[in-house]
C-alpha cells in the first residue's frame, strides 16, 4: 500500500470550501512495482472516502486484503487499485461535474488517474477500469456512459438509477424534518455542522441536499442548495425535477448507451431486498442494455443494500481480466 497526496488544481477556490489536498491510497500487488498492470479506481458510497476501504475491518476483509486473496489465489489477474478521497462538505460525492460539488468527473480523469499512472507506470488507454457501490456504483455507471473513450471497464454495484423510485418517496420525509428548522435549509445545515453527534435522519437529509447540489445546483442559494419540490406542498417543480432526471443513468443510457459498446467489460448487480428500491432501476437498465444489444453482465443476489463488499469477488476479477494484456 502506498499513500499519495494530490494537490488538486481543479478544486482551487471550490464553492464548498473543501480541501484541495487529497489522499489517494494505492494498492500494488506483491511482487510487482505497478508497471504495465491495469489500473482500477475505487469510488465509494455516500458518507465515505476512498481510504475507508484501506482501514482494518472487523469480521471481514478490507479491500487490500481482498485483493491479496483474489490475486494470490489466481482468481484475479494482478492490478493496481487506487482509492481516492473524494469526500465533500455535503457528505459524499456522485462523481460528476457540478458548479457546487466540484468538477469531480474531471478531477478523477484529468488529475487522479494521470497522477497514479505517472507514479506507477500502470493503466493507460484500454487498461483503465472504475468500480463502486451505491453512489460509487452510480459514478461508475455514469463515467462508463459519458467517458467510454477513457474507461475500458466498469462495475456498478447497487448504483443509483430509476430516480423516481429512489427520490420521490424521500421528499415528504425530508420536508417534515426540515419543518423543524422553520423550513430553512441554512438554519438546518448550520445546526448540523455544529452538532457533536448526528442521527440517521441527519444523514438522510444531508444525502438529499448533496443530490440537489449534484443534479440541480444553484450557486445563488445558500451552499448552492435548492429543492426540486415546493417546500410547503411537496409538488414537483418541473424544470428542477427535469434537471434531476437528465442525470438518471436510465435516461442517459436511453440517449447515449451506444458508447458502452466500446467497453471491454460492464458488470451490474443489485440485491433482491435493496431498501432504496434500486433493484427495479437495475432491472430496467439490464432490459435497456439488452434492447440496445450492449454486452454486459447482470446479476441479482439475495441481500439488501448494506455490507455487500463481498460482491467485489465477482466484479474485480471480471474487470482485471478484461483489462489485462
Amino acid at each position: 500500500m502506498h499513500v499519495l497526496w494530490l494537490d488538486s488544481k481543479l478544486l482551487q477556490d471550490n464553492f464548498l470550501g473543501d480541501p484541495v489536498r487529497r489522499r489517494i491510497d494505492v494498492y500494488v500487488p506483491h511482487g510487482h512495482n505497478g508497471s504495465d498492470l491495469p489500473l482500477l479506481v475505487d469510488i465509494v458510497g455516500f458518507l465515505s472516502g476512498g481510504p475507508v476501504h484501506s482501514n482494518w475491518k472487523n469480521f471481514g476483509e478490507n479491500l487490500p486484503e481482498r485483493l491479496d486473496r483474489l490475486i494470490g489465489s489466481g482468481g484475479m489477474p494482478p492490478a493496481v487499485v487506487a482509492l481516492p478521497d473524494c469526500f465533500t462538505r455535503l457528505g459524499g460525492n456522485q462523481y460528476i461535474n457540478s458548479v457546487v460539488m466540484g468538477p469531480w468527473a474531471d478531477i478523477i480523469r484529468h488529475e487522479i488517474v494521470p497522477f497514479v499512472e505517472g507514479r506507477f507506470a500502470c493503466g493507460g488507454p484500454g487498461h483503465r477500469g472504475i468500480f463502486g457501490k451505491s453512489s460509487g456504483g452510480y459514478g461508475a455507471m455514469v463515467h462508463a456512459l459519458l467517458y467510454p473513450d477513457f474507461w475500458s471497464a466498469a462495475a456498478c454495484h447497487s448504483g443509483d438509477m430509476g430516480f423516481e423510485l429512489l427520490f420521490l418517496g424521500e421528499f415528504p420525509k425530508f420536508l417534515r424534518a426540515l419543518a423543524k428548522s422553520g423550513n430553512d435549509i441554512e438554519a438546518w445545515f448550520r445546526t448540523f455542522e455544529s452538532r457533536e453527534k448526528h442521527s440517521g435522519t441527519d444523514f438522510e437529509m444531508l444525502l438529499m441536499l448533496a443530490m440537489c447540489a449534484s443534479y440541480d445546483p444553484d450557486p445563488s442559494c445558500f451552499m448552492g442548495l435548492r429543492l426540486p419540490v415546493d417546500i410547503h406542498t411537496c409538488e414537483l417543480i418541473p424544470e428542477r425535477w427535469h434537471n434531476f432526471l437528465r442525470w438518471d443513468p436510465l435516461v442517459m443510457a436511453a440517449e447515449n448507451g451506444q458508447g458502452l459498446k466500446k467497453l471491454k467489460a460492464l458488470f451490474i448487480d443489485c440485491g433482491h431486498d435493496d431498501q432504496y428500491n434500486l433493484l427495479y432501476g437495475a432491472r430496467r437498465m439490464h432490459r435497456l442494455l439488452d434492447a440496445q444489444q450492449i454486452p454486459h453482465q447482470y446479476e441479482e443476489f439475495p441481500d439488501n443494500h448494506s455490507s455487500i463488499d463481498y460482491r467485489m469477488d465477482k466484479s474485480l476479477p471480471i474487470l482485471a481480466s478484461a483489462l489485462t494484456g
